[in-house]
């Protein structure tokens, strides 16, 4: 009797030891659930041109990853407060590079082409050429945007000669370039920033329609805008549907803004958020078939400099926001712009943030560093949800990238 006693206490421990055990396990189960993409991808935008792949870690962080060469160059903007070659932010602009299916396109401003490669399937940091550069007939092309679905690259040029052109693509690479959509600038190539110069070329939800910001500059009472251009669909041989862009845009100045940069589609809207380097950030309603727009939300971010990238995250439904001069990450509502949390990342030396893009339950940010703080890649914790952002790693690119970095692109 007492060695059954015996027996069962033995037995009822075990299993109390097993029930912590498997506590412990859910927990780690639990962390390891969270959503993440596959790859981060950026520019060198060095002479020799390159894409920077880390491959995304089960815990969201990044690794080191691979170097590939595109076949072009890179160039630097010319930096209107020291008349110095611009970097950070050499390109003025945000989306350098995009994806499209298993495609990356990423520009060439120093050789005026567009490169396609391909990702492959295996190994998301394995990427590989795909036919040969395309000539953009425009000057110091800064932004890119693809469309899986038309089979369409547009790319937008902000130096002498500066404009909106689009090439298809297939499985071979990019067709030629279609007629320059001309924006004029009066800028020099390189050109002189970062006011006055095209900021972001990026696809509406349903990808019929191609939207392209420009910068203004208020000290010269130049109005920035916004560019709407219809994808227009036509049959081909054998009934296929081609895809191509409306010869001429239309182009509006939302009252209230000034140096629209980056923005972000608000998924199951007709409205845009958009920074706005001289203040902060609004939400835009637009009406995609007249290009008209207009300010519905409106924010101011004390203390910015230039407020000029942002990435919306489907985790949280948000929009964080970066400063090229300010080690902050802003996050904003998508509905008003209103400021739901700020992050002082300035523990790290960074001097400030560009490029960033979101996946799953994580936030990629680029730092390009300076003379003195090498380029990084900041990662943040989204998964607690709004105003609950966390870093949790900041990952050094050592010699695979400096300060003429930029963009930010990521394989879901």
């Amino acid at each position: 009797m007492k060695a059954n006693v015996f027996s069962l206490l033995i037995l009822a421990n075990g299993i109390s030891a097993h029930a912590i055990k498997r506590h412990n396990a859910s927990q780690q189960s639990t962390n390891a659930c969270k959503a993440t993409g596959k790859a981060v991808y950026l520019i060198t935008n060095d002479a020799e041109n390159a894409i920077v792949a880390l491959p995304i870690q089960a815990d969201g962080t990044v690794a080191k990853g691979t170097v590939t060469p595109v076949g072009g160059k890179g160039s630097n903007a010319i930096d209107s407060a020291t008349n110095q070659s611009a970097g950070p932010d050499a390109l003025l602009s945000q989306s350098a590079l995009t994806i499209a299916g298993n495609n990356i396109f990423a520009v060439n401003a120093g050789s005026n082409t567009l490169s396609m490669l391909s990702i492959s399937q295996r190994d998301p940091t394995k990427l590989a050429l795909v036919g040969k550069p395309a000539p953009v007939p425009a000057e110091f092309p800064n932004t890119v945007a693809a469309s899986a679905k038309n089979k369409l690259a547009c790319v937008a040029a902000t130096g002498k000669v500066a404009g909106i052109t689009c090439a298809s693509f297939s499985e071979k690479g990019l067709g030629a370039m279609d007629t320059l959509r001309s924006i004029n600038l009066g800028q020099t190539t390189p050109p002189v920033g970062p006011t006055n110069t095209v900021s972001h070329a990026f696809f509406s939800e349903d990808e019929s329609a191609l939207f392209t910001m420009v910068k203004g500059d208020p000290a010269v009472n130049n109005t920035g805008f916004m560019s709407t251009l219809a994808i227009q669909q036509s049959q081909g041989c054998g009934g296929a549907s081609t895809a191509k862009a409306a010869s001429q845009d239309a182009r509006v100045s939302p009252a209230g803004t000034a140096v629209l940069f980056g923005s972000q589609v608000i998924p199951g809207t007709s409205n845009i958020f958009a920074t706005d380097a001289s203040f902060g950030a609004v939400v835009l309603s637009v009406d995609e078939k007249t290009g008209q727009a207009s300010v519905i939300g409106k924010q101011a971010i004390s203390n910015q400099k230039a407020t000029c990238w942002a990435a919306l995250s489907k985790a949280t439904n948000s929009v964080f926001v970066t400063d090229v001069a300010v080690p902050h990450v802003v996050e904003m509502s998508t509905k008003d712009a209103s400021i739901i949390s700020t992050t002082d990342l300035s523990a790290g030396g960074d001097p400030g943030f560009i490029d960033s893009k979101a996946a799953g339950d994580f936030l990629y940010v680029l730092s390009p560093g300076n003379q003195t703080s090498n380029a990084a890649v900041v990662v943040m914790d989204l998964s607690g949800g709004q105003g609950k952002a966390k870093e949790i790693q900041r990952f050094d690119l050592g010699d695979q990238a400096g300060k003429n970095s930029q963009g930010m692109a990521v394989l879901e």
